[in-house]
């Protein structure tokens, strides 16, 4: 049985992922690093820190299992600028990912996005493609890049103009040029991400849409 890691458990993909991790039973202890409690509740398995991203060096010591999921992210809104919400998507993951591998954890399991390009002028997508580049480069065994359309599923904040990006991609998505927007359901994600764990080989790969639909049997 693995030691599971997790940031970015209180989100949309996240949420769903420490729910299916608590329930599989290939995973014996579920470590989540968190700024906020997660709201679950089961001592036998879940091991909660909250921690402060701006203070790395007093937790990523921690960072030691078998694979770490990080599913963290916000949005422009929330963050409150581009540097604000490049610091969340782009420099704690990095730093997380750099920390955990330098302490041995053997597997790296991203969810990006299916528009991530490092080369882009678009400034979200460009920072997901930096990030992928440069996660790339650290010493994991294995490393899991996932990139999904739009995450569709409930959210705690009510977000209109998703809903309605959301509403466009589904039938933009319709295109053959265009599948690769379509949306992904959070859980869905989820569910991808622990099943790119299951293949043992060394390397990096990198799910596209369909290659997420495809770990999880749908269409």
């Amino acid at each position: 049985m693995k030691i599971a890691l997790v940031i970015g458990a209180t989100g949309l993909v996240g949420d769903y992922l420490l729910r299916q991790l608590l329930l599989d039973s290939r995973f014996e202890r579920i470590k989540v690093f968190t700024r906020r409690p997660t709201g679950y509740q089961n001592p036998a398995k879940l091991e909660e820190h909250l921690v402060d991203f701006e203070q790395p060096e007093q937790w990523h010591h921690l960072l030691t299992g078998d694979v770490l999921f990080s599913t963290l992210g916000t949005t422009l809104k929330q963050a409150g600028g581009q540097r604000q919400q490049y610091r969340v998507d782009y420099t704690y993951q990095y730093q997380t990912a750099e920390a955990a591998a330098r302490n041995g954890v053997e597997t790296y399991v991203l969810v990006s996005s299916a528009s991530a390009d490092p080369t882009s002028n678009i400034f979200y997508t460009r920072m997901k493609g930096e990030l992928e580049r440069d996660v790339q480069r650290l010493p994991f065994r294995r490393i899991r890049i996932l990139q999904p359309g739009p995450l569709a599923g409930p959210r705690q904040e009510p977000r209109t103009l998703e809903k309605i990006g959301i509403a466009a991609a589904s039938l933009l998505g319709q295109l053959p040029a265009l599948r690769k927007y379509r949306p992904a359901h959070g859980r869905t994600v989820a569910q991808a991400m622990i099943n790119a764990t299951l293949d043992e080989t060394p390397g990096t790969q990198v799910d596209t849409l369909e290659g997420v639909f495809a770990r999880v049997g749908e269409e």
